[in-house]
């Protein structure tokens, strides 16, 4: 017989033998004893990643699988799930379905106000873009309302106050800030560097000898949908911008009178705002636009029922934030309006004016419930899932026609306002010589490289993977764009979730990233570490500033390279446990 001592079968021998030392078989054995027992002090902790595959997108998989294995490393378990943007974007920004996603955050977070939306707990439980972190924090809240109500140095230090505690508490985790690569024909002498391809007004400002901009891309739904206010078919506000006019628009640095020939504020406890409209202003299908479309606008915005739904209203995702800062609306005449704000600084509520105003005519009739063969399919409305095909804006460009999926052409409106004189806007935009854009749909960055180097297309719309450098670079008559991004990939948190909750939890995981590795490894060099969506503008603190590496939370490890040890001590001091090389938490 066996000289080796023997686990005790019946389940009260077995509590007995756990509390005398049979810890000492190994932790194999001491794992089946806790099986015998039906007792399990806690669960493997395992999360799953979901983001956009390589054909839509050069870099979100490979940073997705990159962070995956840092996290693997660290004892936990991960699944990366690629999917379709649209049906991305619907999972995560609609139906907070998600454990983590890995997206580029929009341009308009560059607005300090816009942060309000994105982290405020009031929207935590909103679809899109508002708060799909369900981030709920105390001081981020009391922060983001000071930034509003307060302007100069005060509204700077609530600023920087708000950036420090996202930073501490993470309900996202900022992986990388890209370049936006793209390629261009040289061969019309186009002034490409003057312009800035993701802000619609710049397009006016391209020097086109035949006055046509052919435009390549791997970004499908334009060609699909054109409402301004689907969540999940808008990338960027390029095409959206070009056909729809708000009141005032951001040039060089300040919001500028658009639609609005004036715009005069005053002040009583809030900001109030008297627009005045220009003058012979028409939608494209030549109907008269006026004051009463624009308060049927902001009321719109602010739910796309109309009030028709009394147990609840259905307010736009897409411009709810700049919808919230506006009390009321109301018609003067037939040219003016009044706009009373929320109580929020002059600054701030500017912001408000540059949603985009749409015809009351065409939108009226889409207040109904959404429905699919009659059969309502929950609280949206058809404002929120038409594709606005054609659509009738008020801006300089008018749509001409589209091929779902793969094309789609727009028109520069010839008696548009702003090619009238005396308008007080900048020289360039009546100067404009850009009297038509195409979309063309192609199915990879290469491809769509391609159709610019055969000559086929002038520009790449839709930025490409750095992995296309060489092919621009030896491509005669081609150009390399590369400009600073504004919009960084995150890595998202949804803090409904298991352990995603714990904020000690978030703060971990985010020191098994490291953001200048993945500049540097995924993204070829083109790219660049941060703290949080506002480096780089004047409202970002100094103490933030990524020096030899990330000042809130560091990297556990040294250039990529995880100390899996240092990581798991710092998931011990969270309150974490290992079993095995598996991380484990309290059941949940």
């Amino acid at each position: 017989m066996s000289d080796q001592p023997r686990l005790p079968t019946g389940r009260r021998s077995v509590l007995a033998a756990l509390g005398s030392g049979v810890a000492a078989l190994g932790s194999g054995c001491l794992r089946r004893a806790r099986n015998l027992t039906g007792w399990r002090s806690a669960q493997p902790v395992e999360l799953r990643i979901k983001t956009l595959p390589a054909d839509a997108d050069p870099y979100a998989l490979r940073l997705a699988r990159r962070v995956a294995a840092w996290f693997r490393e660290a004892g936990i378990g991960v699944d990366v799930l690629p999917m379709a943007e649209q049906e991305l974007v619907r999972q995560c920004l609609l139906r907070s379905e998600f454990d983590l996603f890995v997206m580029r955050l929009p341009a308009k977070f560059r607005d300090p106000d816009a942060l309000t939306t994105l982290l405020h707990s009031r929207f935590a439980d909103a679809p899109g873009w508002q708060n799909p972190f369900s981030y709920t924090d105390l001081d981020a809240d009391g922060t983001i309302e000071r930034q509003r109500r307060t302007s100069g140095e005060q509204r700077r230090e609530a600023l920087a106050d708000l950036q420090r505690t996202i930073a501490r508490s993470q309900p996202f985790t900022m992986l990388t800030v890209p370049d936006d690569v793209r390629a261009a024909r040289t061969a019309d002498d186009t002034n490409w560097r003057a312009a800035d391809l993701t802000d619609p007004m710049d397009y006016l400002q391209l020097d086109r000898g035949d006055g046509q901009l052919r435009v390549v891309g791997t970004d499908r739904r334009a060609t699909t949908n054109l409402n301004p206010l689907s969540v999940e078919f808008r990338r960027s506000g390029v095409l959206t911008g070009l056909l729809y006019d708000p009141l005032a628009r951001p040039l060089d640095g300040e919001y500028t009178p658009w639609l609005a020939s004036s715009i005069e504020f005053g002040t009583d406890e809030a900001p109030t705002a008297q627009v005045t409209l220009r003058e012979d202003v028409r939608w494209h299908d030549g109907e008269s636009l006026t004051a009463d479309d624009v308060v049927f606008t902001y009321d719109l915005l602010a739910d796309t029922t109309l009030g028709d739904d009394e147990s609840a209203a259905v307010p736009s995702p897409e411009f709810r934030g700049r919808r919230t800062l506006v009390d009321e609306v109301s018609v003067v005449d037939d040219r003016r309006v009044t706009l009373s704000f929320v109580d929020a600084d002059e600054d701030v509520a500017r912001r408000a004016l540059t949603a985009p105003i749409l015809p009351e005519h065409v939108w009226r009739d889409r207040t109904d419930p959404a429905a699919i063969g009659g059969i309502p399919v929950g609280t949206v409305t058809e404002a929120l899932v038409t594709n606005n095909i054609p659509p009738v804006g008020s801006g300089p460009f008018e749509f001409v026609r589209n091929t779902p999926r793969e094309r789609l052409l727009l028109e520069r409106v010839d008696d548009h306002f702003s090619t009238r004189e005396g308008t007080a806007l900048p020289g360039w935009i009546a100067d404009s010589a850009l009297d038509a854009l195409s979309v063309r749909v192609v199915g990879s960055d290469v491809a769509a490289v391609e159709a610019v180097t055969d000559g086929e297309s002038d520009v790449t719309g839709t930025a490409v993977g750095a992995s296309t450098v060489p092919r621009i670079g030896r491509a005669e008559g081609t150009e390399l764009l590369v400009r600073r991004s504004e919009r960084p990939y995150v890595l998202g948190y949804n803090t409904g979730r298991p352990h995603l909750s714990n904020p000690r939890f978030r703060h971990t995981l985010a020191r098994l990233i490291d953001g200048a590795h993945l500049g540097e490894d995924v993204l070829d060099g083109y790219a660049r570490p941060a703290v949080g969506p506002l480096q780089g503008t004047e409202w970002y603190p100094d103490d933030l500033a990524w020096d030899d590496g990330n000042p809130v939370v560091p990297f556990l490890g040294q250039h990529g390279e995880l100390n899996a040890e240092a990581a798991r001590a710092s998931f011990r001091e969270a309150g974490y446990q290992y079993d095995d090389d598996t991380l484990v938490g309290g059941a949940t």
